[in-house]
């Protein structure tokens, strides 16, 4: 265009708001990058991204995964670069202009198209597979080795925009760009381990009811780093809430106790062999930890070590103050007392019937809260919300 040509439109109508010969600025379209999670919104299905129901995940996993179907909405329009730290971009399907591509022999009919070029640039190439996570006990993403790409993408180059915390000694769970308040409960495994079942789980027992209405859940198969190249993936969940102040994490800290009580309780039943917590909130000093089999052998152990008290006792090989045993007892009776209400269990949707029919009157169900958070262990759709279609009537 010649110096001082410009571009002007008119549709009819009038605005008595808009003054003549305002100035219009046009956005950076060479900004937007594939591997920025702020970028995405994912949800469990269709339905749920029409109804904006958005699924919370971990910043790896906010950009699409390797089993993950994308969506660019019809009727939009998009640029986005695609360079990549692997260059190799995995996906399940991408849909561009209504179309949907479940191969790569289609969609490389596709990118050399003018349209094709104007939508996607930099050195990074698309494959997609058409297929689902194959294991029930979840997943990885893949964006692992994206994981810095992913942060300075979100962050800035400088990565040092993390937001102050209120919590005292925050962590930083796998796959996330910054600490947090809040809990991660890391579990381990067996092969008949279900991801998809013991989330139900954890949305009926919990999440369904009003006291966590504020409390955020992420679970996803993860491999944390460790000294050994081997690391073993574990079942990562993380937990928070919308407290603050010094109330930052208390709910999903309290949530994180009844999980671990039921993980007691059932956990073997979901193929679950140990739980380790983590915990950060804005009244503790400490990060807190534990984990099942430390409990577990403690308790065997402590019994045990009563046990042979007991029987030494008996053959009188030696003396306790009756006084001091009986003490023992009544304060394990105490603990016991104080102890039975909040740990009366919860009811198991796949193996058993809730205990107290009066206590669910006033959760919401389970089905609701289904529709608020899904696994990554088969295909989530992914729409990128850059544009919507109020930009063609612009």
């Amino acid at each position: 265009m010649a110096p001082g040509a410009g571009f002007a439109a008119f549709d009819g109508s009038w605005d008595p708001g808009c003054d003549t010969a305002s100035a219009v600025s046009f956005t950076d379209a060479e900004k937007y990058k594939w591997h920025d999670p702020a970028l995405w919104h994912a949800a469990a299905s269709l339905e749920d991204l029409d109804q904006g129901t958005y699924i919370f995940a971990v910043d790896e996993e906010r950009v699409p995964c390797q089993y993950d179907d994308v969506i660019f909405q019809p009727e939009t329009s998009f640029r986005v670069n695609i360079d990549s730290s692997e260059q190799m971009i995995h996906l399940r399907s991408i849909s561009i202009m209504g179309q949907k591509f479940t191969s790569d022999a289609a969609l490389a009919e596709y990118m050399p198209t003018s349209s094709a070029k104007l939508q996607f640039h930099g050195n990074g190439t698309f494959q997609v597979t058409n297929a689902g996570c194959p294991d029930k006990s979840g997943c990885e993403c893949g964006n692992a080795g994206k994981h810095r790409q992913i942060c300075a993408a979100l962050l800035g180059d400088s990565g040092t925009r993390c937001p102050a915390l209120a919590c005292k000694d925050p962590f930083q769970p796998v796959g996330h760009c910054c600490e947090i308040c809040g809990a991660t409960i890391s579990l381990e495994y067996t092969p008949g381990f279900d991801i998809r079942q013991y989330q139900n789980r954890i949305l009926h027992a919990f999440l369904s009811l009003p006291k966590y209405a504020g409390v955020q859940m992420a679970i996803s198969k993860v491999r944390k780093p460790q000294t050994s190249r081997n690391a073993v993936p574990v079942i990562q969940i993380v937990l928070m809430d919308d407290k603050t102040g010094s109330q930052t994490g208390t709910n999903a800290e309290q949530l994180a106790e009844d999980i671990m009580r039921d993980i007691t309780a059932h956990g073997d039943s979901f193929g679950i062999v140990t739980g380790t917590v983590q915990v950060a909130t804005g009244s503790n000093s400490n990060g807190q930890g534990g984990t099942i089999a430390g409990t577990v052998i403690g308790l065997l152990l402590g019994v045990l070590l009563l046990g042979i008290m007991l029987f030494l006792h008996w053959k009188a090989m030696i003396r306790l103050p009756s006084v001091h045993l009986a003490g023992l007892w009544n304060r394990k009776k105490d603990q016991d007392v104080v102890a039975g209400p909040s740990d009366k269990g919860f009811d198991n949707p796949i193996f058993d019937m809730p205990t107290n029919r009066a206590e669910s009157h006033g959760a919401c169900s389970g089905e609701e809260a289904l529709k608020e958070m899904a696994s990554k262990d088969s295909g989530i759709y992914f729409v990128n919300p850059l544009y919507d279609e109020t930009e063609l009537i612009a």
